[in-house]
């Protein structure tokens, strides 16, 4: 999996099952793999988990990273199958020892050279280089007109990111197997410090708001912070960190991440499906009970789908409750069918490639469009009709490099 350049913007996970524990960890590797993720890193804090990560990943299908903080330097070197089957490994700065920083930080350095890993210096603010960090408060301490210590704090996420990823070269590891991130919980602080990154270097950036919360709050916070710099074309690979309920659904997290790709274009992974909210002339529960059933019928075919019908993600599906914007959306849509509203006419016009091709009535109404939208899928992409589709989504695997992306 190459992160970077033309390359398109990689989803990743993490689990938080115990690495000791390979059977869980498996299960939750490959359910992430099977949600759309495309990297999937575990933690590796003691021998236990080191010694586990050989038959991680050779019972999963998917690239594993290690997440090394404190003491990553004497597993990586006690146990090389580990540090060899790993396919990336991330190194906090602030966490490798506050005594002997530099050497641990080399001798994990030296073991990705010798196995040929890359390697993700990940900075975060609430385990930053506390060394650096007062060297930059008492200098800004001693300025005419200080800054705030917002502002201080991240400089310091900024020059530990740079100085650490200059130690590594200077170790031999080469430009491009190095990545970078900044990870702060705050969606402001988020932008200023990628916004930084990206105009001092090359390297390509990991992005994710850290400790972005739980259920509407982490999902908003993630959004809002990656769709600002995504937009601007910062960005290589991304992690939506959110917190599940006990016993959640961890996969959540992958499902958000794709979502705010494909929203912003630059990426697609599954058919959408747009709904109006309803209103006052959609009094009924029908159109809202449609739009479910068939984004469940989306959901349940794409794995069919994906393997018999190439570019079946970019389909666009429109399901309206009234007349108002039906007709319009639903002409917008590769496929969309616009319900009848209270007191309108009962019948549902059906339209395909903006044309309407039939109109519905009946109780079997929900069965006869889905029957088309089969009909539909088949006939397009089961012979590789490519028209119609928008260039953010029929090319979503190259973009510019960094240096050439349009930043606003």
């Amino acid at each position: 999996m190459k992160v970077g350049s033309l390359h398109p913007i990689v989803v990743q996970s993490m689990t938080n099952t115990d690495t000791a524990d390979v059977d869980a960890t498996v299960a939750q590797a490959r359910a992430l793999h099977q949600a759309g993720s495309e990297l999937v890193r575990v933690t590796v804090n003691n021998e236990e988990a080191a010694r586990a990560v050989p038959e991680i990943v050779a019972r999963v299908s998917v690239p594993v990273i290690g997440d090394f903080h404190y003491n990553g330097h004497l597993l990586l070197t006690k146990h090389p199958q580990c540090a060899a089957a790993l396919a990336k490994y991330r190194i906090n700065p602030g966490n490798v020892g506050a005594r002997r920083r530099d050497e641990n930080f080399r001798a994990i350095i030296e073991v990705a050279l010798a196995n040929g890993k890359p390697v993700r210096i990940g900075v975060n603010w609430g385990s930053l280089d506390q060394q650096l960090l007062t060297e930059l408060m008492d200098e800004n301490a001693r300025r005419p007109e200080p800054h705030d210590s917002g502002e201080v704090m991240i400089e310091a996420l900024v020059q530990s990111a740079m100085r650490s990823a200059e130690l590594a070269e200077e170790c031999g590891l080469p430009h491009d197997r190095i990545i970078l991130s900044a990870k702060v919980s705050r969606v402001r602080d988020l932008v200023d410090v990628y916004r930084r990154l990206a105009g001092l270097s090359d390297y390509p950036l990991h992005l994710g708001l850290t400790e972005a919360g739980m259920g509407a709050k982490g999902v908003v916070a993630s959004t809002a912070g990656l769709a600002i710099l995504l937009q601007e074309g910062i960005g290589d690979t991304i992690r939506v960190s959110l917190t599940p309920p006990p016993g959640g659904d961890r996969t959540e997290e992958v499902q958000v991440a794709q979502q705010i790709l494909q929203s912003l274009g630059l990426r697609s992974f599954t058919p959408q499906v747009s709904a109006c909210p309803g209103c006052g002339r959609t009094t009924s529960t029908f159109f809202q009970e449609m739009a479910e059933q068939i984004q469940t019928h989306l959901k349940e075919r794409m794995p069919v789908w994906r393997e018999r019908y190439p570019g079946v993600e970019t389909l666009r599906v429109a399901v309206m409750g009234c007349v108002v914007n039906g007709p319009g959306e639903s002409k917008h849509a590769d496929i969309g069918i616009s319900l009848p509203g209270t007191f309108e006419e009962p019948k549902a016009p059906v339209y395909v490639d903006g044309r309407l091709k039939l109109t519905l009535k009946g109780g079997t109404l929900v069965a006869d469009f889905l029957k088309i939208l089969e009909e539909y899928v088949a006939a397009r992409y089961g012979q590789g009709v490519t028209e119609r589709v928008p260039a953010a989504a029929a090319s979503p695997t190259l973009r510019e490099p960094r240096s050439a992306r349009k930043r606003r």
